[in-house]
């Protein structure tokens, strides 16, 4: 973890695109509060498919017009050279300086990924065409890719990533630090030399999150699964219990010299508040 430490700490939030006129109101509301905390960015998702593309666009520009980068997801998944070469040329002209570069998820029944297969390709392509005005944040999966054939593969593929371009990462969702150490030393094996910032799932809803996170790949310690079971429909203590676990996990990782923490907020403001509170940020 020397490695990591060199680079200053960084803290910033994940939105997705809203889908209806409440969630947009909503959106500006939980944006506004977390704004507050004076993050580094504010990232936007892109919905399998490319399905949120223009939401997204229009969201992230809000962003960036108030006065806090945004930072914009771009997949693979249903995209063309052409349609990348035009939206970054649309994110140049209005200033903005970071993307999340990722393949994406294929939506149900959909066969081709598009013009770029892997994230590599993407990464590629847009130092191509834009040089070094995008700062580019990939994926990685301290527990693996649920779509790799196995834990050394999965660094390998982190790693054209990271050849191929790539400022920095923001990890997959985890509960348990000792994965997220074991990643950043295994990348330092392969000299990958980019800070790795731990990607941060507060506790919302846990049949959503268990339901999630066996699709995702990420893993629930058994020990929280049936802590979390216990409260039923008690939403509130539920609540309370994951926000004191995240807050461990997190003050665990900075202090073992982690680069920030990104959070998956789910556009709602309340939990990463008291997380943040919690770490003294």
């Amino acid at each position: 973890m020397q490695s990591q430490r060199k680079y200053p700490k960084l803290y910033s939030f994940e939105f997705y695109p809203p889908k209806t006129e409440a969630g947009e109101v909503s959106l500006q509301k939980v944006h506004r509060e977390l704004s507050k905390l004076d993050p580094d960015f504010f990232s936007v998702t892109f919905g399998a498919g490319g399905s949120t593309r223009d939401k997204t666009y229009d969201t992230v520009l809000k962003i960036q017009q108030s006065g806090i980068s945004a930072a914009p997801h771009l997949s693979c998944v249903a995209s063309t050279r052409d349609n990348i070469r035009q939206i970054l040329k649309s994110y140049r002209d209005h200033g903005i300086r970071k993307i999340v570069a990722l393949r994406g998820d294929l939506p149900s029944g959909m066969m081709s990924a598009g013009e770029f297969r892997y994230a590599n390709e993407l990464v590629e392509f847009i130092r191509q065409e834009s040089g070094q005005h995008f700062q580019i944040h990939v994926a990685a999966y301290p527990e693996v890719h649920p779509q790799a054939a196995n834990g050394i593969e999965d660094l390998k593929n982190f790693k054209r990533k990271v050849d191929a371009g790539a400022d920095a990462a923001i990890t997959q969702y985890f509960y348990n630090a000792d994965a997220y150490f074991y990643f950043v030393d295994a990348c330092e094996k392969l000299a990958i030399d980019i800070p790795i910032v731990p990607g941060i799932m507060p506790i919302f809803n846990y049949t959503q999150l268990f339901r999630f996170s066996d699709m995702c790949g990420a893993d629930i310690p058994r020990w929280m699964r049936k802590r979390l079971e216990c409260f039923g429909d008690d939403v509130e203590s539920a609540r309370a219990f994951g926000v004191d676990v995240v807050s461990g996990l997190c003050q665990r990782l900075l202090d073992n010299g982690a680069p920030g923490l990104h959070f998956y907020t789910m556009n709602q403001a309340g939990p990463v508040q008291a997380i943040w509170k919690n770490l003294n940020l």
